[in-house]
């Protein structure tokens, strides 16, 4: 297992996109605006090197964010006015206090988990948030219409495994997790929204789940 999520750790480093995609200040925007009144610390999950955290902060100035990521060099630079403390670790033993946060964003992270430690760091993610707190994850639709007919998979390169949106649902509420719901990310929804009928239309989505 170690050297598997050693040999983990290069894939990612390797994939620079994290620190490119010009959707992520979308997609952070989108976790903001699920946020309840009381949400003040946050967990920043596969954060990189903490684009994310920045659209969060200039939404909302008083969050207290934490930074996770595998990738040491990415956590060091990290900006220290935006996030009040990092971590380098994997998610399925992250060492931190349980019920530490009042919500938990993870930005296209879950497809880079390996299938056997999907579910504990569900369980992870579960015991880190406190009651009533929020986890909001966005991951690539299997489904999307545009891989199929051009016959590609989610799969490959650092995404490790993939997530249909009613295993992932199914998956959530195992852990414990409750008022679990799925809406439409990625590009698509800039024209679509996130309800559009036909949910194979979206490249990505977000699923959005509460510990209560």
């Amino acid at each position: 297992m170690v050297a598997e999520l050693n040999h983990l750790v290069e894939l990612n480093r390797a994939q620079q996109i994290s620190e490119e995609d010009v959707f992520t200040e979308r997609r952070y925007k989108q976790f903001v605006r699920r946020f309840h009144e009381r949400t003040n610390k946050v967990l920043d999950v596969g954060c990189g090197i903490g684009r994310g955290g920045s659209v969060m902060k200039t939404i909302l100035p008083g969050l207290d964010i934490t930074g996770l990521d595998c990738i040491p060099e990415r956590i060091a630079r990290l900006d220290l006015s935006i996030y009040n403390s990092s971590i380098c670790s994997f998610t399925q033993t992250i060492p931190l206090a349980s019920e530490s946060f009042d919500a938990i964003v993870a930005g296209e992270f879950i497809e880079h988990v390996p299938p056997q430690l999907v579910f504990p760091t569900l369980c992870e993610f579960f015991r880190l948030l406190r009651l009533k707190g929020l986890l909001l994850l966005t991951t690539p639709n299997p489904h999307y219409l545009v891989n199929k007919f051009r016959r590609r998979s989610v799969l490959g390169w650092a995404h490790v495994s993939q997530h249909h949106p009613k295993s992932l649902k199914r998956r959530l509420e195992d852990v414990g997790f409750s008022r679990v719901r799925m809406r439409g990310s990625g590009r698509v929804s800039i024209l679509l929204g996130e309800r559009f009928p036909l949910f194979a239309a979206y490249g990505s989505y977000l699923a959005e789940a509460t510990k209560w």
